[in-house]
């Protein structure tokens, strides 16, 4: 029974360590890939002063800033460093801020193309540089208001000495159940009317494709599979969402199943779509694409092509 036992405890410590190795590996493989597009957005003038390409941008900065994030909160986790509960609040609000960011800014993503297809006179003055400025520090207002409704209740519910208490970093393991139930709350709002505006200008492109003739309908088509490529972005941040539901289940019927579940949802829901979706997004626009090609291939070979590359750019 006692060989049994510590064999369980060896291999399942194995399968730790190998899920602990493929985070980090896939972690860096997507900072290196972010890095990479956000390189390429400063390379060109045209990039930084349109606006679909400066809210690409904010998603790749905001998913970056959540990749190193949770995996900061993520390693400490996993070798069960504690810290105080007042500074985990704080990387805890920053994190839920920047999770909302993404999400956010694709939807003012799917908006850009709607104005852009169903308004075109009005699409240089509704989005310009400038305005994309402005829709910036709009998103961030409406990302911050779950993180200072959360904060302000957290505030009011518990007490002094609850800040000094050193603890393992999770939203979950510092908050109370109720806490989690209005996070949850406001969260599905959100992504309920991020879904209708989805939705919505979906609908209108599509009528708007099927009138089109020529060029116009292939460039409505095109911006109908965007809107849909947002639609699947979000879904994936909408699963995120029901994690904690899944895990705290789980953990119910058996630990080894609650760790494996963990690591599965982190890697699928948090970090994947964090730099996949921006990725294809990235590549599915022709001018992205080959300013990213010039820059990855002068990255790679150096030594050996760069003369022709550059020199042909």
């Amino acid at each position: 029974m006692t060989n049994n036992s510590s064999i369980g405890g060896a291999y399942m410590q194995h399968q730790i360590n190998f899920q602990f190795i493929l985070v980090q590996l896939l972690v860096s493989i997507f900072l290196c890939i972010n890095l990479l597009l956000i390189v390429t957005f400063f390379s060109k003038d045209v990039f930084y002063l349109t606006m679909r390409y400066i809210l690409f941008a904010v998603t790749l900065l905001s998913d970056s800033l959540i990749l190193i994030m949770s995996d900061v909160v993520f390693i400490l986790a996993y070798f069960h460093f504690t810290m105080q509960v007042g500074i985990c609040v704080i990387m805890s609000i920053v994190l839920l801020l920047y999770i909302f960011v993404t999400p956010i800014t694709l939807t003012a993503m799917t908006l850009e193309r709607f104005v852009a297809i169903c308004m075109p006179l009005q699409h240089a003055e509704l989005c310009s540089a400038h305005r994309a400025l402005h829709c910036i520090l709009i998103i961030h207002a409406l990302s911050s208001i779950p993180s200072i409704v959360i904060l302000s209740i957290f505030f009011a519910s518990v007490s002094h000495r609850f800040y000094t208490q050193d603890r393992i970093c999770s939203l979950e393991n510092i908050l109370h159940r109720w806490h989690d139930h209005v996070r949850s709350a406001i969260s599905q709002f959100y992504f309920l009317i991020m879904c209708i505006t989805i939705v919505y200008s979906y609908i209108k492109i599509m009528k708007v494709a099927k009138a089109a003739s020529g060029e116009n309908k292939k460039s409505t088509w095109k911006g109908l599979r965007t809107v849909i490529l947002h639609a699947f972005q979000l879904f994936l941040c909408l699963i995120q969402l029901w994690c904690p539901f899944i895990e705290s289940a789980v953990l119910q019927i058996d630990f080894m199943l609650f760790i494996n579940v963990i690591n599965f949802n982190y890697i699928t829901f948090i970090l994947a779509p964090r730099c996949l979706s921006p990725l294809i997004y990235g590549l599915r626009d022709e001018m992205f694409f080959h300013a990213l090609k010039y820059y990855a291939l002068c990255g790679l070979y150096k030594k050996q092509s760069s003369d022709l590359v550059c020199s042909s750019n």
